[in-house]
């Protein structure tokens, strides 16, 4: 009856909804808040992997880029019953409400990969600012000096700044001996491809494609700057980028693009999973493996882990192979002579 109940529930809402496994003692909810980018299907195996070997259960929605589809979502979930929230908000702000709600059904929340200012939320991501810093260093290497553009993530999501912030770490000193000058600089929409390309085409067209290198802050938007600089007959530039995505390696491959920097999802959707189930059990957020306090920008403390990432360049694209992230012939596709293994 339960079961029937919440199903015309979820029916009459318009819940989009995936039940992983059979009948367990624990359901983990995950909300994603746009599952269309690449990367969060490996996020989401890797959750599923963990919970199946945990014996918990795994539902979950698309908020599809919508901050007010997802607290619908998340109240949905709290409504199937989960005993845990695994949450990457869509609006750092606007999901507040949804935080409050399963704190008031006592059910714990990890804010994944996003930061979610609220000290109930368990924090789980790799360190973003290392991140930005390692996207900076490898483009700097390639271009000491000239015209850089920064194309930025989100403006909802605080991801965006840590990156920026790290990124500005390493040029500063160049852009204060005037080796480097910003000429552009613009926010990234939903992190989509498509507002990135908008940007960097209406950058190329203001600097009359006097632009020397580009630091993007995820693949996604650096597949985006590629398009368009690939359409002005300039690919080739430096242009980083982060996430692993396969496309983005092929492009290291191809040399259209400088760093992906890799957070290997497997790692971060499996310590979500145990840190859910974990959660669920009753453990406390500071007995997790690996948490620390840490205080946010906006000066809340928080209990946080934050995992390593690792920079892949033409230099150590075996790396990714080696790992079994991507498949040797999908990494060298359309790539000939190129670095070691599509040599």
């Amino acid at each position: 009856m339960r079961k029937a109940f919440l199903a015309a529930a979820v029916l009459a809402a318009g819940f989009t909804t995936t039940v992983y496994a059979g009948s367990h003692s624990i359901t983990v909810g995950v909300s994603w808040s746009n599952f269309q980018e690449e990367r969060w299907k490996t996020d989401e195996a890797a959750i599923k992997g963990a919970l199946d070997a945990a014996g918990a259960s795994y539902v979950s929605s698309d908020a599809q880029s919508s901050s007010a589809k997802q607290l619908s979502d998340v109240e949905s979930l709290i409504a199937q019953g989960v005993d845990a929230l695994i949450i990457l908000a869509q609006d750092s702000q606007a999901i507040g409400p949804a935080v409050q709600a399963a704190a008031d059904e006592g059910i714990p929340v990890v804010g994944y990969d996003r930061l979610i200012e609220d000290p109930r939320a368990f924090y789980l991501t790799f360190d973003n600012v290392e991140v930005g810093r390692m996207q900076a260093r490898a483009v700097l290497e390639a271009q000491p000096m000239g015209n850089y553009v920064m194309i930025k993530g989100s403006p909802t999501d605080p991801n965006a700044d840590f990156l920026r912030g790290g990124q500005q770490e390493i040029i500063q000193e160049a852009v204060d001996a005037g080796k480097i000058t910003i000429v552009g600089e613009a926010y990234t929409d939903g992190w989509l491809p498509a507002n990135a390309q908008r940007n960097m085409e209406q950058i190329l067209t203001a600097q009359d494609n006097n632009v020397d290198a580009v630091i993007a802050s995820n693949d996604g938007t650096a597949g985006g700057v590629v398009a368009a600089l690939t359409a002005q007959g300039m690919e080739g530039i430096p242009v980083s980028g982060q996430d692993g995505d396969h496309a983005a390696l092929n492009r290291v491959a191809l040399g259209t693009q400088t760093v992906s920097v890799w957070k290997d999802a497997r790692d971060l959707g499996r310590a979500a999973g145990e840190i859910a189930v974990a959660l669920a059990g009753g453990a406390s957020m500071a007995d997790v493996e690996g948490a620390q306090s840490w205080t946010s920008p906006g000066g809340t403390e928080l209990t946080a882990r934050f995992l390593a990432p690792v920079p892949v360049t033409a230099a150590n694209l075996s790396a990714v192979v080696d790992a079994g992230w991507i498949a040797q012939d999908k990494l060298c596709q359309g790539v000939t002579n190129g670095p070691a293994p599509c040599n």
